[in-house]
Formats: C-alpha cells, structure tokens, sequence
C-alpha cells in the first residue's frame, strides 16, 4: 500500500507541469483564433487593416519610385554634361593639333617674352624666349595673346612684340666669355677687351674686328674697330654701347662722321669735319675707345 501511495504522489505532481505548458499555448492558439474571427467577422475592421497595409506599401512604393526616379534624371544630366565636356576638349585639341601643324610663318620676338601655356588668365608660365628669336606663329589670337610653336607644342606669348624683321638691338648682355676669334684680343686692355667680348657675343653676326695697331688711339690698346657698313646694325651697336658706357669705361665712339662722349652726352652725336676717306670718317666700321 506504501508503494502505491508513492506513485499516485508523483503522478499527481507532474500532471501540473503539463498544465502549465499546455496552458500558454490553448491561450496562445485561443487568442489567434478570436483575432482572426474578430477580422472575419468585421468588414471595418478587415478595411483598416487593409488600408494601414496599403498605405505603407504606397509609401514605400511612392518614396522608392522617387527616389530612382531623381537619381535617373541626376546621372543623365552629369552624362550629358560630362559629354558635352568632353566634345569641348576634344574641339579643342584637334583645333590646336591643327594649328600646329599647319603654321608656316615665322616672325622676331623683340624682347624677352614669357611662354604660357594658354590664352586664359589661369594659364601657367613654362618658360621664356629670347629677345631676337624666330618663332612660329599659328595666327590664333586670344585675350592679349597669340600662339605660337615652341619645340612643337602650342604656347601663347603677350601680343605687340613679334616682328617680320629681324630687331636690331642687342640679343645679349655685357659678357666676358671667349669669342671665336680670340686673336683680336692681342695687345688690348682688359678694358678693350671686356669690349670686345661685349659686341661678340651681343651682335654674332659681326665677323670682323680691328684691334692693336700702331695708328691713333689703337696704338694704346684701348681702342676698338667694330667692322660693318650697315647703317642699321651700325646704329645698334652704337647704341647699345652707348647704353653700357658707364660698365664699360669708355671714351668715346665714331660713327659715319660723328662722335659721341659721355662726358658730353647731353649734347648727343657731334658732326666732325671730313678726314677724306669712307674709312678715316668712321662709315665702314664703329669705332670705340675706353679709358
């Protein structure tokens, strides 16, 4: 009788446990069943429920279809803009390889003029040419500015300083660096011969020098014969020694039958009476002395 007082005890204390699980899940299934007869039931309440879900779909729907709708019509723009950009460059390109190609004149720069490489105020410096070069010329003008053909690329310089002539001044500075003809040198002061390498190297198209002899100012060294009987070229080299008289020492310069000092600059060039030949009045070559 024990033992089967025993088990009807443990019998009796697991059948709550099983209650209590079957328990949530009757009320679980219970309370599903009543919503879902609350909903058959009600024609209001299957409405709402049926708007609310229509609502947020045509929400969702509405705010994606928007959204596509925007970014479609951004990217075509940046397309259409990105292709037009791109035909700009290209025109561009092909206009300037075209115009590089096809330039055939040549002109003079008269100064130092800086290269750019374009028209346009935000373009960059690359370079420089000197004063007296010949360049080629594209006849493209823009913004002040014309193109021209540097080592075969497209370079803008400022305009009003090229020339078809060739410029007469002085492509250089005073120098002191070795001439071709070192010879002429022979018997001249250091003076003569800063001279001397001056007029070489500023005007190479002179190949012909008087130097030392045993006539006149050449007999001291200090003088200098410049050989030319272009009237021109002869001007240039007039002035451009006139311009470095002070660096240069000098003591005066004859030219077609005048002279010129600068202890009396401010009278200009003096007429001097004829010597009786084209060569003892100073028309076949300049003449300087320095102190």
């Amino acid at each position: 009788m024990a033992e089967h007082r025993h088990k009807r005890e443990t019998n009796a204390r697991r059948k709550p446990r099983a209650a209590l699980v079957a328990g949530p899940i009757a009320f679980l299934a219970t309370a599903s069943v009543v919503t879902l007869g609350v909903l058959a039931s009600s024609p209001a309440a299957r409405d709402l429920v049926a708007e609310d879900t229509a609502a947020d779909l045509s929400g969702v729907q509405s705010r994606d279809t928007v959204s596509r709708s925007d970014s479609r019509v951004a990217a075509q723009e940046l397309s259409k803009t990105s292709a037009r950009a791109l035909d700009r460059a290209a025109t561009l390109r092909a206009a300037t390889l075209r115009a590089v190609r096809t330039a055939d004149t040549k002109l003079w720069t008269t100064t130092v003029l800086n290269l750019w490489t374009d028209s346009g105020k935000g373009a960059t410096q690359v370079g420089e040419l000197e004063a007296a070069t010949s360049v080629l010329v594209t006849g493209r003008k823009a913004d002040d500015r014309v193109e021209v053909v540097v080592d075969g690329k497209s370079r803008w310089v400022t305009a009003g300083y090229l020339s078809e002539d060739k410029p007469l001044t002085a492509a250089a500075g005073l120098s002191m660096a070795p001439c071709p003809d070192p010879g002429v040198e022979s018997g001249l002061t250091s003076a003569a011969v800063y001279v001397y390498r001056s007029v070489c190297h500023a005007f190479p198209q002179i190949t012909s020098y008087g130097g030392w002899d045993d006539h006149g100012e050449h007999s001291s060294g200090k003088a200098l014969d410049i050989m030319t009987s272009d009237v021109a070229l002869g001007n240039a080299i007039a002035a451009f020694l006139q311009s470095h008289a002070a660096e240069l020492n000098l003591y005066d310069i004859l030219w077609r039958q005048q002279i010129w000092t600068p202890v009396r600059a401010s009278e200009g060039w003096r007429t001097f009476p004829s010597r009786g030949s084209a060569t003892a009045d100073h028309y076949d070559h300049v003449h300087v002395s320095t102190y």
